[in-house]
């Protein structure tokens, strides 16, 4: 193929080719050559031009196939245009003479529509140079299309319609001659010629203006025309021409000429066009009358369903601002043809014209109006309602006869009015919350509006009435309560009045479906008052009988609704539902033979209704209270059961006697018994199989049945990919609510009036349920397929063979009826085998299984083939046995070699696919290669497009099963698909749907193979790659739609291979045209779908060169009329025109698609643009009138927010202001979401985001963009959503300023130093969260603002306590509110929602009480620690004591409530087992019916209460303060933690405390023993926090000490935690928690043992009461040991910090071995913390115990420090040192080491310790990097603290001298250093321990020192050095004996003046030497008036000693009177800089 790529056809090359890949090659240079010729210089071009045009003719005359006669003719004019354009006339008389040849043959057919494709690609490229020949062109055009057959009269409309564009107006003077063409055209018998003649008028328009002037009335005549018996395609384009026309007609494009009499068409003419052809059809004027005469009706539902669509396309021409003008005579002109007779004259008639009116008002209203805009138009509609409902109570009140309105006139009312319902639901429901103002306006009063109707005679009106008010409720959840309220109250009032009965019971119906799409529910309480007001309604049915019916069916349909409210309503109910439905039937069944013999067709009527509506509500029980079917409620429905049944029988009998007037009520009691039988096991009505089955072969196959509309049955049966056969109208479109219409056989669609208790069901659209004999059929059909399974073999076998032989004996359509029913019934029984892995039987029940599916497979139906397909597929399934397949299979094969028709063909080929679809795919290569032979030979069925689409569909199969299988048949296959996409005419687009379906398959299956290199797979991708080239490029959007989806394959695969350059522009392409009018010009759904799919996945991997190539594609476009999209993607980039397209779309999938796609668009791009994104969410934001306002009044935030009023807003925003308008509320809430997920972002990335300072330096470098810069816009953007009337956004933009309060409370503002960043924010974030608090606001939006507040509080941003105060009210209030309690008596919402309200606002409390304490806490910490602080936590320290303040005045009350909700938490996270122990009226904020509801918020909010109320308990220091019953609604609960009011249940103030303490420490525990607790980490921290603050508390430590098993217990849980958690922060918690425990346990030994002392007198104090673990043996007991517990918690969290600890793991792969591993700053800080509590354990064992602990004590200990000691901890060993050394000195003093009974065995383990020590120093000293200082200390420590005995023995003692004698020769200063300080500290140290110490080193120490004189010291180090030594020297000296000191300060003081400097030395002399001198003077100064004697004596003997002394102390004395001179000079000169220093 890379041949082909050059300017001229390699002839060569190409003439060497097999002829199928000749045409390939050809295509490819087509390909080639048309992106070529643009980019190749104009002289290259003329230079090979006539070479070229030689080559494309030849091509031309070679019978080019249709896509390479597309691109041949794109060429050939580009060749010309491009290049050379004067013998451009020769090619086009060329063409022309083709055109004329009189060869009819089919080979030279294509050649002649090469021609005309060519003749029209010249005139489009070159236009007015061919001006000349144009007017001949034309005429031989349209001569030729006279005899032309289909494919040439589509081709010469399609060339017309290019000669046109390309000549514009020039081409005048043959308008009115296309046009005749056209006229023909438009009603041609082939559908694709209908297509392309709409087009060409649609082009032709544009310059002739007789079109929509003179002729506008004859072209919609003729439009209408077209209509009738057309497909889709054809009804979207003459929609397209006729609506564009229209629009013209009353908004012209260019001024018409003056004409005498001509004048614009109005509105209402335009609109009289439209309604004749609506009322009347197409029909000339005599065909009219004449039925018209006969009384038939001529409008066909195709001409309906158009006009519908035209009016939507005209409509959305002239644009939202027309519409929003002209809307109210619109909608005046769309109800006259709801309400027309000739449009409602048949019930069926009816449905279809108002389903095709609420179309129209749906598609326009909701897609082209903004929020106001909609809001005003919902006003429109209330006027049309009150006008109708005045017309009809017009009619019911008497009066005068003249002023009576006619019943027509009532009749006509409601089309209009259910109409007119319909739509303001809708827009209620769109518009959210945000409609709010439609209520609030009284002049129009909606709610009164709507409720009216409910009195309506009519039960449509009523109906949709109902369904408008669930809108209402469903877009404003606190409506709902309101309106039950209202509704029941009138229900009471107007019981006698039987429209009144069944609207308003329809209405509390529809309101309690409602409820299901509400997140906040409704009251328990009006569950209750429906239950009674039902009950009542049924009890009075009989008493009059005027009413019966209606109360019956009212009472029936709001026990049905009920059950939607879930089993936690229903279970209180249950017992009196189960009494009424014992009531509505018979005791027995023989009490219903005995029915018979009374009653009238009355009481017949009334009792089949009622019954209905019991079984109505038994099957809403069932669906929607699942947890409630017990086996004993089961056994109430048996007897129910086998009375409706039995009863089943005996309809027939009572229709015949009472006539056919209780024919529907028997209908729909039928339906409602299948109904509930299918939903229950079968096993429950066994006994009743037979009778049931009798009935439902009657229904299936009896001479009564009506003809069902396959369309309701068959398509769910079916596989969904199978129903591509049939064409779009099964597919997804836009316009699929008016398309059903035409398939819904004779009833038209569904509506709410067959079945009014579907109003409840759980969906956002109108129900649309079936006609009752309709429904009939569907429920037969599936319960068949329920039942079936149950029955014997033998009755098996019997059904079926009475199945087939019913559809042999009948014929005609009652045969293929009957047939469509019984294969349908029998597939349902093969899907329930097959899912209950059941077996069918034996042959007797196999054959005529076969049979019936097999007469299916052959019927012409093309949708029963398709199941008959799937069934055998089943059957397989079911069947399991290969041989049976293979039979099935060769049968098939056997059918297609010898059967001709289109048929059977297409049924068995589909068989062949399907045959192995749930076997696990195709695993025989015989069967492969035999399937794939025979579907290969169908697919190339040139006679019959249907067979060839069947077998290609079938083909694509075969390729998913066989996997790897089909890889021998790939080349074959792409080359068979790549042949028929070239030859196949484009008038077969369902051919090239399935070619690309197959394409699809076979890039599947090649895979990721298509990335090789090899030449095969670069074959293989050339032919993917043409083959999407050729879909690319064809007019059907499905193809195209098909090509996308092969292409995003591709690029799945090998996506170096997809050029997105050419792909991303062509999919913008699509966008861009059909996203301007979205529900109309994109005819498809399905290929909006696959753009946006695409674009997803280009976007996951290569989001930014989509983006960039999408712009570009823009900027190169030619504008064009509707240039919307255009200037948005120029403004705004893809992502924009996405933003744009999501709030347009209303197809869930796609709007899931479109925000995928930006999402990855943004999480690839949004940091590098990020201003970009920002700017677009801000945008997206502002695009709606209320923003815009909110944004002018936002300077003025501290005012109330809610003071601008709607109209004020409405104009606020100037059209020009952003590049949005009016985007709807969710598109908005998405963009806060992309906010937040920018935000996130940004935290993963450069920390200069979240840093001003940073930012603004960083910036200064290089351009790059932080968050932080843009917080004014992230604030206002919080602020705007968060103040929007939408619920929604307000939530989204609260979580968005929770956000930006999280991340940058922290950030300092670099301009004023002690400030943040967010303080100067204050005002917005008050503003934003006021309307929150509102007393309207909803529940879950003041629960998030709670959220808000506390964060916003806690963030310690503001530290002035007055501007906290306004958020600080805002809480206030809402505690206020919750303190009232939930019995407040207008219960909007569910009771659940007071428990959310009531946690969030305490949380919020416990969140700022929390902060609060901390903040004081750590202002008053030591000042050492505040100076560690930053400047912002000192203010944070303030902040903390002002915000206590605050928080204290609400303490009472708060301490209180959170008691209560943690006591009602721990009630609550009980096991199932006890819930009967819960209190029956609920707890504190949840009541008993709202349990499940209330868990989740409970969850949430618990741990930090729980921490809070351990702070609030600390602080008290449990001592309780009696401060009155806090403000609750009811006692707390009945164990109200010691606060009942009642006197003789008042508990001790140690119970309280103790209830308190078990509170706590219950939950605590029970959290931190749930396995479920791994994501809760922040819950963890409170826990422990929780129980520190407990724990510093002395009462319950004392309480956790006297308790060894629970302090057992809570060390065994820590110990699981610290080994499950990962967390530092959580492991260090642990720890200082353990610790309290063994603390609270010292003191309990502690406590013991000195009581002990005061009991056993004085005289025995010295021997220790032995009390402590261990007792008398020692023994510790695991799980029962306190001791034992803490030391195998410290032991894991050392040895997994430390592994070389463990003797086990130092030689095992996995501990790491002999490795080392450094520690982390945390790490050292967990090993102290174990080292600490290891220290701490013998003080807590009995003297015995103590021995038998402290071996591992010291082993551990030792062995740390030996790893410290080694340096091989890291760089943090500094901190772990000290650790260490303190863990060891607690050790050594430890009490049980002087305990008589430990003394001895602690000496020896001790001494045994120390020599350890020694050993591991002398061993250890040869490494390298071992830390002697660390050693020495420890040595010190060791002889310091340890008793005598211990280290005073030897050889001990001797080796510790020799220690530290090794040290002082140390060549390292710091080493010397440190031993001189140990020596001052063993020098000073008790006498036993110091004196061996002075005796052997006090020699060494004094030449050390006279050493120093003749090397002085060179630096800080050696200085340090020496001055130690000065100071251990020194020590020594005071250490000696009053008696012997003079001796030895004659030795100190010579040194002290050796080491003194002489004037001139001193000037020259080193710092350090310069220090040292000046440091031995201040000694000599200090010791030597001390031992005056001594000095005296020394300086007569020394005169050198003397003059040196003298000389230095002048010498100090000058330098101190210089420098008491110098600071009054220097003061003279510096005040200025003085004051300027002090300034800044």
């Amino acid at each position: 193929m890379e041949q082909a790529h050059s300017l001229l056809l390699n002839e060569e090359a190409c003439s060497q080719l097999p002829e199928h890949q000749r045409a390939e090659f050809v295509f490819e240079w087509l390909r080639f050559l048309k992106k070529l010729l643009p980019a190749t210089d104009r002289a290259d071009v003329k230079q090979k031009q006539k070479r070229l045009v030689e080559q494309l003719t030849t091509v031309l005359t070679s019978s080019p196939g249709p896509p390479t006669r597309l691109l041949l003719a794109q060429c050939l004019a580009l060749v010309y245009r491009v290049g050379d354009s004067l013998t451009s006339s020769l090619t086009v008389d060329r063409c022309n003479d083709i055109i004329r040849s009189k060869d009819d043959s089919p080979s030279f057919l294509p050649t002649r529509l090469a021609a005309v494709a060519c003749l029209g690609a010249l005139y489009e490229q070159l236009g007015r140079l061919l001006i000349n020949s144009f007017k001949e062109t034309t005429t031989n055009l349209l001569k030729a299309m006279r005899s032309a057959e289909s494919q040439g009269r589509c081709e010469i409309m399609l060339c017309v319609e290019r000669i046109l564009r390309g000549l514009g107006v020039s081409a005048v003077s043959c308008h009115r001659d296309i046009y005749k063409a056209a006229r023909t055209g438009l009603t041609d018998r082939s559908m694709a010629v209908r297509c392309a003649a709409a087009k060409c008028l649609l082009e032709l328009q544009r310059e002739a203006v007789f079109l929509w002037s003179t002729e506008l009335e004859n072209v919609a005549t003729l439009c209408f025309r077209a209509l009738e018996g057309s497909n889709y395609d054809v009804r979207v384009s003459i929609s397209k021409l006729l609506g564009t026309l229209l629009a013209s007609a009353l908004e012209p494009r260019q001024a018409i000429a003056p004409r005498p009499g001509s004048k614009r068409s109005s509105l209402e003419e335009v609109m009289e066009l439209l309604s004749s052809g609506f009322l009347r059809g197409g029909a000339g004027f005599l065909r009219a009358s004449g039925d018209m005469l006969k009384g038939t009706s001529s409008v066909s539902r195709d001409v309906r369903v158009g006009i519908t669509q035209t009016c939507v396309v005209f409509v959305s021409i002239l644009g939202g601002v027309w519409l929003e003008t002209h809307f109210s005579r619109l909608l005046s002109l769309l109800m006259e043809w709801a309400s027309h007779t000739r449009a409602t004259q048949y019930p069926a008639d009816a449905v279809s014209c108002r389903c095709c009116v609420s179309f129209i008002l749906r598609a326009t209203l909701g897609t082209l109006l903004g929020e106001k805009a909609q809001i005003a138009a919902a006003k429109e509609i209330c006027q049309v309602i009150s006008k109708q409902k005045r017309v009809v109570d017009a009619s019911l009140h008497e009066g005068n006869m003249e002023t009576r309105v006619s019943p027509a006139d009532v009749a006509a009312s409601q089309h209009v009015l259910v109409c007119a319902l319909l739509e303001l639901g809708s827009l209620v429901q769109d518009l959210s919350s945000t409609a709010a103002p439609l209520l609030q306006d009284t002049g129009i009063g909606m709610l009164d509006t709507v409720i009216s109707v409910l009195l309506h005679p009519s039960a449509s009106a009523r109906l949709a009435s109902a369904w408008c008010l669930r809108c209402i409720a469903v877009g404003m959840p606190a409506q709902v309560a309101v309106l039950l309220d209202r509704c029941v109250e009138r229900l009471n009032a107007l019981k006698s009045c039987p429209e009144a009965v069944a609207g308003y019971s329809a209405a509390i119906a529809a309101l309690l479906g409602a409820v299901q799409l509400s997140p906040l529910g409704i009251s328990h309480s009006k569950g209750k008052m429906v239950m009674t007001l039902a009950e009542d309604l049924l009890r009075s049915a009989a008493q009059n009988s005027r009413i019966s019916i209606q109360r019956t069916q009212g009472g029936w349909l709001l026990l049905s609704a009920l059950s939607t409210l879930g089993s936690t309503v229903m279970e209180h109910h249950l017992p009196r539902l189960l009494l009424l439905w014992k009531c509505a039937f018979p005791l027995s069944v023989k009490d219903v033979e005995m029915e018979l013999r009374r009653g009238d067709s009355f009481t017949w009527q009334v009792t089949l209704e009622g019954r209905a509506g019991a079984l109505c509500a038994i099957k809403s029980l069932v669906v929607h209270c699942k947890e409630l079917l017990t086996d004993d409620v089961i056994c109430c429905f048996v007897p129910l059961l086998s009375c409706a049944v039995a009863l089943l029988t005996q309809l027939p009998s009572i229709i015949k006697s009472y006539g056919n007037q209780i024919k529907n009520a028997a209908t729909v009691f039928k339906l409602r018994v299948y109904e509930i039988l299918k939903l229950l096991q079968p096993k429950i009505y066994e006994e009743s199989f037979g009778t049931v089955l009798k009935q439902l072969l009657n229904d299936l196959t009896g001479p009564e049945i009506t003809a069902c509309a396959e369309r309701n049955l068959l398509p769910s049966l079916c596989y969904s990919q199978d129903l591509a056969l049939l064409g779009p109208g099964l597919q997804d479109m836009d316009q699929r609510y008016i398309e059903e219409q035409l398939h819904g056989g004779g009833s038209g669609g569904g509506t709410l009036e067959y079945d009014s208790f579907t109003i409840f069901e759980k969906s956002q659209e109108v129900p649309t349920p079936l006609p009752p004999a309709s429904a009939l059929t569907v429920a037969a059909v599936q319960l068949f397929g329920v039942i079936f399974p149950h029955l014997s073999v033998q009755q098996r076998a019997q059904v079926l063979e009475q199945f087939c032989e019913f559809v042999r004996q009948l014929k005609g359509a009652r045969q293929q009826t009957v047939q469509i029913h019984v294969t349908a019934a029998f597939f349902c029984t093969l899907k329930s085998l097959a899912s209950s892995r059941r077996e069918l039987g034996p042959e007797e029940v196999q054959r005529p299984a076969l049979s019936l599916l097999l007469g299916a497979l052959e019927g012409s139906n093309p949708l029963l083939r398709c199941m008959a397909a799937e069934g055998l597929a089943r059957l397989v399934q079911v069947l399991n046995d290969p041989g049976f397949t293979v039979s099935l299979t060769l049968m098939s094969f056997d059918k297609l070699k010898t059967a001709r028709d289109a048929i059977t063909r297409t049924g068995h080929a589909l068989a062949l696919g399907t045959v192995y679809r749930y076997l696990g795919g195709i695993s025989s290569p015989q069967y492969l290669s035999a399937c794939v032979g025979v579907l290969f030979t169908l697919s190339q069925d040139n006679t019959s497009p249907e067979v060839q689409m069947w077998a290609l569909h079938a083909l694509s199969i075969v390729v998913d099963l066989a996997g790897p299988l089909y890889h021998s048949h790939l080349e074959a296959s792409f080359t068979l698909v790549l042949r028929l996409l070239l030859s196949t005419p484009h008038t077969h687009v369902e051919v090239q749907q399935s070619l690309g379906r197959c394409l699809n398959a076979l890039i599947t299956s090649v895979g990721p193979d298509l990335q090789g290199e090899g030449a095969g797979v670069c074959a293989v991708r050339t032919s993917c790659l043409v083959g999407c080239a050729v879909m690319q490029d064809s007019q059907d959007c499905l193809v195209q739609a098909q090509a996308i989806s092969c292409l995003q394959q591709l690029h799945m695969f090998a996506p170096r291979f997809v050029n997105l350059s050419s792909l991303v522009p062509s999919l913008c392409e699509i966008l861009l045209d059909y996203s301007v009018l979205i529900n109309l010009c994109s005819s498809y759904l399905s290929l909006r779908r696959a753009v946006v799919a695409c674009l997803r996945q280009l976007a996951q991997r290569e989001a930014v060169e989509v983006s960039e190539h999408a712009v570009a594609l823009v900027k190169e476009l030619p504008r064009r009329d509707n240039t919307q999209l255009d200037v948005t993607i120029k403004e705004v980039g893809l992502e924009g025109a996405l933003f744009s397209l999501l709030d347009r779309e209303s197809d869930p999938r796609l709007c899931r698609d479109i925000q995928e796609t930006l999402v990855h668009m943004m999480s690839s791009a949004a940091e590098s643009k990020l201003a970009h994104w920002l700017k677009l969410c801000k945008d997206v934001l502002s695009a709606s009138a209320d923003s815009a306002a909110a944004a002018s009044v936002e300077t003025q935030q501290e005012e109330d927010g809610d003071r601008y009023d709607d109209s004020s807003a409405f104009h606020a925003k100037s059209e020009s202001s952003g590049p949005f308008n009016n985007l709807r509320w969710s598109t908005r809430v998405f963009s806060m979401e992309c906010v937040c997920r920018i935000i996130a972002q940004c935290e993963n990335r450069d920390s200069a985001h979240f840093n001003m300072a940073l930012a603004q330096e960083q910036r200064l470098h290089e351009s790059t963009d932080f968050l932080v810069l843009h917080l004014a816009d992230l604030i206002r953007m919080a602020f705007m959503a968060s103040t929007d009337h939408s619920d929604q956004l307000r939530l989204a933009g609260l979580q968005t300023l929770l956000v930006i309060i999280r991340k940058f409370s922290n950030v300092p503002e670099p301009e004023f130093p002690g400030h943040v960043i967010l303080e100067q924010y204050q005002a917005n974030v008050g503003a934003a969260l006021r309307p929150a608090f509102h007393v309207d606001a909803p529940p879950n939006v003041t629960a998030k603002a709670c959220q808000v507040c506390s964060a916003w509080i806690a963030s310690g941003v503001i530290s002035d306590l007055r501007d906290l105060r306004s958020v600080h009210q805002l809480l206030a209030s809402s505690l206020a509110k919750v303190q009232v309690g939930r019995d407040v008596p207008s219960q909007l919402y569910n009771e659940s929602t007071f428990t959310m309200e009531s946690l969030a606002v305490l949380k919020a409390w416990a969140e700022v009480y929390i902060t609060a304490v901390q903040g004081s806490r750590q202002r008053d910490s030591p000042v050492s620690h505040q100076q560690q602080q930053s400047e912002e936590a000192g203010t944070a320290g303030q902040a903390g004591a002002g915000l206590l303040k605050l928080v204290q005045t609400d303490l009472a009350t708060l301490s209180r409530l959170w008691l209560a909700a943690l006591q009602d938490h721990a009630l609550l996270t009980l096991p199932p087992h006890y819930s009967s122990h819960l209190p029956s009226t609920g707890g504190s904020f949840y009541t008993a019916e709202t349990v499940e509801q209330a868990r989740p918020h409970y969850y949430s909010a618990w741990a930090t209460i729980l921490h809070a109320t351990a702070l609030w308990l600390n602080s008290t220091g449990f001592i309780v303060v009696d401060e009155g019953p806090a403000n609750l609604s009811r006692p707390v609960t009945p164990t109200s933690m010691g606060q009942s009011t009642s006197l003789s249940n008042v508990k001790s103030p140690e119970d309280i405390n103790s209830d308190r303490l078990h509170l706590i420490l219950g939950i605590s525990v029970e959290f931190l023993c749930s396995p479920h607790s791994g994501d809760q980490m922040e819950n963890i921290h409170s826990c422990l926090q929780a129980l520190q603050a407990l724990l510093e508390v002395p009462w319950p430590r004392s309480k956790v000490g006297n308790d060894q098993a629970l302090s057992v217990e809570l060390l065994s849980i820590l110990h699981r935690l610290i080994v499950t958690r990962e967390s530092p922060s959580i492991q260090l918690a642990v720890l200082e928690l353990v610790q309290q425990i063994i603390c609270a346990a010292q003191e309990h030994v502690r406590e013991k043992r000195h009581s002990a002392e005061v009991d056993d007198g004085a005289a025995e104090k010295e021997t220790v009461p032995e009390f402590g673990e261990g007792r008398d043996t020692g023994g510790l007991v695991p799980g029962r040991s306190l001791v034992f517990g803490a030391l195998e918690l410290c032991l894991s969290t050392l040895v997994r910090k430390l592994p070389q600890l463990s003797p086990k793991l130092t030689g095992s792969p996995t501990g790491r071995g002999g490795q080392t591993c450094s520690l982390s700053a945390t790490d050292c800080r967990l090993v102290t913390s174990a080292l600490a509590i290891l220290s701490e354990l013998p003080s807590i064992c009995s003297p015995e115990g103590s021995v038998s602990v402290l071996p591992t004590v010291l082993y551990l200990l030792l062995g740390v420090l030996k790893e410290a000691v080694k340096g091989s901890v890291g760089t943090e060993s500094g901190q772990l040192v000290s650790g260490i050394l303190q863990a060891l000195r607690t050790l050594l003093t430890s009490p049980m080491s002087r305990a008589e009974k430990s003394r001895g065995a602690w000496t020896q383990l001790l001494q045994c310790a120390l020599h350890t020590l020694l050993e591991s120093w002398s061993t250890d000293k040869v490494e390298p990097g071992v830390d002697e200082v660390t050693m020495l200390t420890s040595l010190t420590i060791f002889l310091l603290y340890a008793s005598a005995e211990v280290t005073s023995v030897e050889p001990l003692q001797t080796r510790c001298i020799q220690t530290f004698r090794a040290s002082l020769d140390s060549k390292d200063p710091v080493v010397l250093s440190r031993s001189y300080q140990l020596l001052l500290s063993l020098f000073q140290g008790p006498a036993p321990v110091a004196r061996p110490f002075i005796l052997a080193l006090g020699g060494r120490l004094v030449s050390q020192l006279e050493e120093a004189e003749k090397s002085r010291p060179q630096g800080p180090a050696e200085l340090q050095a020496v001055q130690d030594a000065i100071r251990a020297l020194e020590a020594l000296v005071f250490a000696a004996d009053e008696t012997h000191r003079p001796q030895l300060v004659a030795v100190l003081l010579p040194i002290l003046i050796s080491l003194l400097l002489d004037e001139n030395a001193l000037a020259s002399a080193p710092a350090a030497s310069r220090l040292l001198h000046e440091s031995a003077l201040r000694d000599l100064m200090r010791i030597g008036p001390q031992h005056s004697a001594v000095l005296k004596a020394l300086m007569a003997s020394a005169p050198h000693m003397k003059a040196r002394l003298e000389a230095a102390v002048k010498g100090n004395q000058e330098s101190v009177n210089s420098k008491a001179q110098a600071p009054p000079a220097i003061s003279k000169n510096t005040p200025s800089i003085q004051l300027k220093i002090n300034f800044l």
